[in-house]
């Protein structure tokens, strides 16, 4: 930290890292400690955090700091084969003022619905588009960009939700691991096991390496019992949504608060769906597509 530059950081190291919008603490230090990254970027450090950090990759973990006073210029430019595009910077603010337009029947937005519902705007932001974006209590749990259609990235979004909720099941969160399974090894290993695939970890040979016993397998007919279950999701899309078939899909994964923009000329279809599912869905009027 303020030994290199930045430039220097990330010539020698890319990958996942951490962005924080500000000072980073020792509770999170301690949580990222045990995390897989491979750096932190944020206004300022405290003393204890620093130190936690420095113990990170044994001592090779990337910190740095930026300046919070920093304004990025108002305008982005891109060159692609020699020609430049340019487009303003997406600067915009994103609070519970965009959730105010509730298009369906169901008018009803709890507290906890609305944070959900900007965590998913905040996240499609900086995503790219196309982009659709699953939260539940504060975090998304499923995100679908790049895609080329609107309900891909609504299905690729709502499978990784499925996953995230599939993984709190009891007969997953029971699984008999050995001691000293690597953290990596232990997820990966419980997404082949909720998986069509399970056999992969469950047959003869292979599930010695990983458990003291040999689990149950997770039947088909378990797992949908256990997503029948599936509440209280929250859903937000970059641009609008063209067609009902988006909100059939989100209501398989528990969703029942969504924000989009709104704007296409199928409108009615997709608030109708939403009507018969009992959906509350507000229009932003906002898109964020990220390119």
């Amino acid at each position: 930290l303020g030994s290199r530059g930045l430039g220097d950081v990330y010539k020698r190291q890319y990958g996942d890292w951490a962005a924080l919008s500000d000072t980073c603490d020792a509770a999170t230090a301690s949580y990222l400690k045990d995390e897989v990254s491979d750096g932190i970027i944020a206004p300022g450090y405290t003393d204890e955090a620093l130190e936690i950090l420095k113990t990170k990759k044994k001592g090779n973990y990337n910190v740095v700091q930026i300046d919070p006073d920093y304004l990025p210029a108002a305008t982005e430019h891109k060159d692609v084969f020699g020609i430049t595009f340019e487009q303003g910077r997406n600067d915009l603010v994103i609070g519970k003022d965009m959730l105010t337009n509730i298009v369906s029947e169901n008018k009803d937005l709890p507290e906890n619905a609305k944070i959900d519902m900007i965590v998913a705007l905040i996240t499609l932001k900086y995503t790219q588009s196309n982009s659709v974006c699953y939260v539940k209590d504060g975090q998304a749990i499923g995100v679908g960009a790049g895609q080329q259609s609107r309900i891909h990235c609504t299905r690729l979004a709502g499978n990784k939700a499925d996953i995230w909720y599939l993984r709190q099941h009891e007969k997953v969160l029971n699984l008999p691991f050995k001691e000293g399974i690597r953290r990596p090894d232990r997820d990966n290993t419980i997404d082949v096991y909720i998986s069509e695939e399970h056999d992969d970890v469950l047959r003869d040979g292979v599930w010695q390496q990983f458990f003291t016993e040999k689990p149950e397998v997770f039947t088909r007919e378990e797992k949908a019992a256990w997503l029948a279950t599936f509440k209280g999701v929250s859903v937000g899309s970059d641009a609008f949504f063209p067609f009902g078939d988006n909100i059939e899909r989100a209501h398989k994964s528990g969703v029942e608060f969504i924000a989009q923009p709104g704007g296409s000329i199928r409108d009615d279809n997709v608030i109708d769906t939403c009507n018969k599912y009992g959906i509350a869905m507000a229009f932003t009027g906002i898109r964020l597509f990220h390119h």
